[in-house]
């Protein structure tokens, strides 16, 4: 099992906000907490969905700020996907998930390769550090889909998946 940190406070906000979820329930309220868990597991799940890529086998499991993810029918773009769609959502701070082997045709390397967005960088600039090429800035984005759905739209502390 690996683990990716994210950056918690930069993100889609699907959970809803820690004051909110604060003011419905009490914090020595362990059924209400286990509520508030199970909401935001709904709400992480229905994210996966939304961008297609629960296959129906995906299993999500929250503690604190951190997320399990497992799926035993993913491939390995699926998963790095998967990593990056929830690592990518306001208030997780880490992914821990099992990513299926590399194939062992063309040498890449094993672990995922992954980017966090810095202020003033372009999917170009990205390209051109980690690929070689400026105008590969489309690989990096369709790598990136359905997560990203403009080469434009990327923002300080998003992390997108970088093909090998």
């Amino acid at each position: 099992m690996a683990f990716w940190d994210f950056i918690k406070d930069s993100g889609k906000s699907v959970l809803g906000s820690a004051e909110a979820a604060e003011a419905k329930a009490p914090a020595d309220d362990k059924a209400a907490a286990q509520a508030e868990t199970d909401r935001k597991v709904k709400a992480l799940t229905a994210e996966v969905k939304a961008l297609g890529l629960d296959s129906g086998d995906v299993h999500l499991t929250l503690r604190g700020d951190v997320v399990k993810v497992e799926s035993k029918g993913a491939d390995r773009e699926t998963m790095e996907k998967l990593i990056l769609a929830i690592g990518n959502i306001k208030g997780i701070a880490r992914v821990e998930a099992e990513v299926p082997k590399a194939p062992a045709s063309g040498g890449a390397a094993d672990a995922p390769v992954f980017h966090t967005v810095q202020k003033g960088e372009t999917l170009s600039a990205i390209a051109k550090k980690y690929l070689g090429n400026a105008n590969r800035y489309n690989d990096i984005f369709k790598a990136n889909q359905p997560m990203l759905s403009d080469p434009d739209k990327i923002y300080p502390g998003q992390t997108l998946r970088i093909p090998q």
